[in-house]
C-alpha cells in the first residue's frame, strides 16, 4: 500500500482570487483532501488566476510543469512606480504617463529576449536570504538581472494612463519588472494560461489524473510485466515520455508513481 498522503493523486486547476497567498490556497486544498499538496509556480497575493496544484503522488511531476510558458493580463498604471512593482508597495516616483504613441514605441522594445532586474519583493535569495524579507526590513539590496523571454505583448486598451496588456512570456518572467521598466506598476495581474492549461478550465473540485497532467509529453503504453519491473526499479522508463499501463501513469523517466491503494477487504 502506498504511504499515506499519496492519494488522491493528480493535477488541480485553481482560479486563485486576489488576496490570499498561493500557499494559503494550497493549504486549504491540502486540508480538504488529506493528501500531500504542492504547486508548479505561485502567484503574488494581489494577483489572481491559474494555479497548477499537484496532489498526492503527482507532486513528483512538478519538474515538468514549473518551466511552462505563461500568459497574463495586467493593468499597468504608467503614472507611478512603487517599491514592489504592484499596488502593495509604496509610491516611490510619480510622473506624467506617456501618450499612446510613446507607449507603443516603448512596448515594441520588450518583445524577445530582455534583461530586467528581479523585483526586490520576490522570493529570490540574496546573500542566502529571501529578497522580500530584506525588503520588508527596509533594506535595498542590489537585485540581479534576469534574462526573460517575452513572446508577445499586446496593448488591449489605454485610458487615463492605465495600459491593459496581454502578455505571453517564458517561465520565470516577472510581469512586475516589465511594468517597472515601462515606468509604472501593476495595478492588477491575472494569469490566464500555463502551458496547455487555461484558467477557463479551472475547477478545484476536479482532479485531473496524473496520466493526463503532462499532455505535452509523448506517451507509451507498456504491459503489466513491464510496469511491475519499472515500479520495482528493475527497468527504467524512457526520459521525457509518459509510461502508461491500463490508463495509469507508471513513470516519467526515473520518476516512478506508486500504484493506487487497493480497496475492499480480503476474503
Amino acid at each position: 500500500m502506498p504511504p499515506r498522503g499519496l492519494e488522491p493523486s493528480g493535477l488541480l486547476l485553481v482560479d486563485k482570487p486576489p488576496g490570499p497567498s498561493s500557499f494559503q490556497v494550497i493549504e486549504r486544498i491540502r486540508r480538504r483532501t488529506g493528501a500531500r499538496t504542492g504547486h508548479a509556480g505561485t502567484l503574488d497575493p494581489f494577483a489572481s488566476g491559474l494555479l497548477l496544484v499537484l496532489s498526492g503522488a503527482a507532486t513528483r511531476l512538478a519538474h515538468w510543469l514549473v518551466g511552462l510558458d505563461k500568459r497574463y493580463v495586467t493593468e499597468v498604471d504608467l503614472a507611478a512606480r512603487t517599491s514592489t512593482g504592484d499596488p502593495e508597495g509604496e509610491v516611490v516616483e510619480q510622473h506624467e504617463a506617456p501618450d499612446r504613441a510613446e507607449l507603443e514605441r516603448l512596448l515594441a522594445g520588450f518583445e524577445g529576449e530582455v534583461e530586467l532586474p528581479i523585483p526586490a519583493a520576490s522570493a529570490v535569495k540574496i546573500g542566502g536570504e529571501r529578497a522580500y524579507r530584506r525588503h520588508r526590513r527596509g533594506e535595498t539590496p542590489e537585485m540581479p538581472l534576469r534574462r526573460s523571454r517575452i513572446d508577445s505583448l499586446e496593448l488591449l486598451s489605454y485610458d487615463e494612463g492605465v495600459a491593459r496588456l496581454d502578455l505571453r512570456v517564458g517561465s520565470g518572467t516577472y510581469v512586475r519588472a516589465i511594468a517597472d521598466a515601462l515606468g509604472g506598476h501593476c495595478r492588477t495581474l491575472r494569469r490566464t494560461e500555463v502551458g496547455p492549461f487555461s484558467v477557463d478550465e479551472a475547477d478545484e473540485d476536479r482532479i485531473i489524473p496524473a496520466a493526463d497532467a503532462l499532455p505535452f509529453l509523448p506517451a507509451v503504453t507498456v504491459d503489466a510485466e513491464t510496469a511491475v519491473a519499472i515500479a520495482a526499479g528493475r527497468r527504467h522508463a524512457d526520459e521525457g515520455v509518459r509510461t502508461l499501463h491500463d490508463g495509469r501513469l507508471v513513470a516519467v523517466g526515473r520518476v516512478v508513481l506508486p500504484a493506487p491503494a487497493r480497496t475492499g477487504t480480503r476474503s
